[in-house]
């Protein structure tokens, strides 16, 4: 799985359809019924056993787990860190006007602006924020961005340890369009701050669900 989760081969989607048909079932049947001899497909069992599709039985042969691709997927992703897939986040500082964040937002292409003091995030803010900011509103260019960003402990983070299945989970749950990706700390006063280190949207999670579908190089 060096780049990725591969796809299954057309044989190997046969194999599966074999054994789901006739398990148990031993790989000189399914070779004999494949039209070819057992050694050609070792590999494909080999890699079918790995992702957890079959089940080897020793003397008895192969039985069909239950589990699809998707189901794989699922569970491979659930071992992958959000920090392999993190991105840079836009972030602006707390005296930064909202009219200026919002120029920030769009000039940077950027669904969430992270607004930080020092090392510290201090908030969160949206396009929807700007938005709602903006209704009824001439003062944007004076008044404060931590006037309507979310504040702790309003605000949804992941930690390094997080995978890329609990940020997934986390966006659907909340309906947010990113993350940021943080590390606890107890300041002076003994405060919990939390310290950014980066961000995952749903565009990093997408690409790399979608990479996952992608042929790797050994399943030419």
């Amino acid at each position: 799985m060096a780049g990725g989760l591969m796809e299954l081969s057309e044989r190997q989607n046969q194999i599966v359809e074999i054994v789901k048909a006739r398990e148990p079932v031993k790989s000189v049947e399914i070779a004999e019924q494949l039209g070819v001899n057992r050694a050609t497909i070792r590999p494909d069992l080999k890699v079918l056993t790995m992702m957890g599709i079959l089940e080897a039985k020793r003397k008895v042969g192969y039985n069909y787990t239950g589990r699809s691709l998707l189901h794989v997927m699922g569970s491979y992703i659930k071992t992958i860190s959000v920090m392999d897939i993190q991105s840079e986040p836009t972030t602006v500082e707390e005296d930064t006007t909202i009219y200026d964040g919002i120029i920030t937002m769009f000039t940077k292409d950027a669904g969430t602006l992270y607004v930080v003091k020092d090392k510290y995030l201090s908030g969160i803010v949206s396009r929807k924020d700007f938005i709602k900011s903006m209704i009824g509103r001439k003062d944007v260019e004076t008044l404060p961005i931590p006037i309507i960003m979310t504040r702790m402990p309003n605000i949804v983070y992941l930690e390094e340890h997080e995978s890329v299945y609990d940020a997934a989970v986390k966006t659907m749950e909340y309906e947010v369009e990113s993350l940021p990706i943080v590390k606890k700390e107890m300041d002076e006063k003994n405060n919990l701050r939390l310290i950014l280190l980066g961000k995952v949207s749903r565009t990093n999670i997408t690409r790399y669900v979608v990479n996952l579908g992608k042929d790797d190089d050994t399943n030419e």
